[in-house]
């Protein structure tokens, strides 16, 4: 298929993200802006050396860099700012549904109040609801690399607030950091109400993914590459329907997959795995919704009826309501009838 043709058929795809750190989608441009407006020096001279130092060999390079720039963020307008101009991009990509991530350890352990986090993310998401037609769902994730009593404070923080947060989540350094480290503090989350997903098998092993299942209960798993390697899980996914929130170009960033021809997509899709494909954090890896997609079917040569169950398969594996996600996948089904 003809490069451009192939972008103007992604182009008009309706999607739903559900695999996005609001904090990874913070762009250079906006972080010297912030920076500036808080009279905060980056140890950078430019946008281009900030873009020169997104290149990683492994996932704890990047989220070294990555903690650096969310040090900028200090009051509830810049949380705004961050949200608002990630929520205008996927508008632009005819995004209608989003499930994003936050981070609130990486900023209250700065001092910054949770009450200030939630309020500038609530606030733009509202806006772009009404204004963009977007509809959300908000995560909070726990960091794996520190202790499930900090994670605990953060539950207690968020009570306040949890009628406008959807679910929890389990993130950064993978390895070493097992989904039953937060056993207890994602059984108390379930009992306040939160819906519950993990990061799981993107560096780490198949048996992370059990673990996620089995321990921490959650409805679906963030990453799930290394699942090929376990047929009894492979299986387990498909009976049970549980879907995996794949990031193609990030995993070919952090050297996670080697090549983007190597990325098990279309074989999860083959053997009846809920596979969908996200950004993770596209202001570092290069590459929104629609580059994923462009990346992935260019590679593995994905034809017409793998890229409509890519489609499908992200609303089906949403928080939306039944009714919702019928009418987002009747727009995906005609869509792709009309191409």
């Amino acid at each position: 298929m003809e490069s451009f043709k192939l972008q103007s058929i992604i182009q008009g795809i309706p999607k739903a993200e559900l695999h996005l750190h609001l904090e990874g989608s913070f762009e250079p441009e906006l972080m010297f802006q912030v920076a500036k407006r808080n009279n905060i020096t980056l140890p950078y001279d430019s946008i281009e050396s900030v873009k020169e130092a997104y290149k990683f060999n492994n996932l704890q390079e990047f989220l070294d860099i990555y903690y650096a720039g969310a040090q900028v963020l200090l009051h509830e307008q810049d949380f705004f700012d961050l949200t608002w101009a990630y929520l205008t991009k996927v508008h632009s990509e005819n995004v209608r549904h989003v499930e994003v991530f936050f981070d609130p350890q990486t900023h209250t352990e700065r001092g910054v109040p949770f009450e200030v986090i939630i309020k500038g993310i609530h606030r733009a998401l509202e806006k772009g609801k009404n204004e963009l037609h977007i509809s959300y769902k908000l995560i909070m994730s726990y960091l794996r690399h520190l202790s499930e009593e900090d994670a605990f404070k953060t539950l207690e923080a968020s009570l306040p607030f949890k009628d406008i947060i959807d679910g929890v989540g389990l993130d950064s350094s993978e390895k070493g950091n097992p989904p039953s480290k937060f056993k207890n503090v994602f059984k108390a989350s379930a009992m306040q109400g939160y819906r519950l997903v993990a990061h799981a098998g993107e560096e780490g092993p198949a048996a992370y993914i059990w673990e996620a299942l089995d321990i921490l209960n959650v409805a679906r798993i963030d990453h799930g590459n290394r699942c090929l390697t376990d047929k009894a899980l492979v299986k387990r996914l498909v009976d049970e329907k549980i879907a995996l929130t794949l990031c193609p170009t990030s995993n070919v960033a952090l050297k996670v997959i080697q090549k983007m021809d190597e990325h098990p997509v279309a074989k999860m899709l083959d053997k009846g795995i809920v596979a969908t494909i996200h950004s993770d954090d596209p202001a570092y890896f290069g590459g929104y919704m629609n580059e994923n997609y462009y990346q992935t079917i260019t590679a593995l040569n994905l034809n017409l009826n793998h890229i409509r169950q890519l489609a499908i398969n992200a609303f089906e594996a949403s928080w939306l309501s039944a009714s919702e996600k019928e009418k987002h996948i009747n727009e995906v089904n005609n869509y792709f009838d009309s191409i």
